[in-house]
């Protein structure tokens, strides 16, 4: 992990976004369930997503057009400060996410 991921984390509201995000979520419920402003949630996202830290997952289709969804890349992130700083971060496990968009789609169709 970079420096500037790290940077991210330290963000007001980034490690809560991607607690939240585990599953698949816009940017509207992650705003609405977090309660963090919508303009602020978006640059998080963005900045999460720079770092690969967040993930955009899937598009689904909604009355007004098509929102995307948005979903952590990490389940965890380690933190050491001695004898120097490092960050190490533990992927999401890519089969799991797959088998999970496919059973939601399934689900909503």
């Amino acid at each position: 992990m970079t420096m500037d991921a790290f940077r991210a984390l330290g963000r007001e509201y980034s490690v809560e976004i991607l607690e939240a995000a585990g599953e698949p979520k816009s940017a509207q419920q992650l705003s609405e369930e977090l309660d963090v402003p919508i303009a602020t949630c978006y640059r998080r996202i963005n900045e999460l997503a720079e770092n690969g830290l967040l993930e955009e997952c899937e598009r689904r289709g909604e009355r007004s057009g098509r929102e995307t969804l948005y979903r952590r890349t990490v389940d965890a992130v380690t933190v050491e400060f001695a004898p120097s700083l490092s960050v190490a971060t533990k992927p999401r496990d890519r089969i799991r996410a797959a088998f999970d968009t496919a059973w939601r789609t399934l689900a909503e169709g």
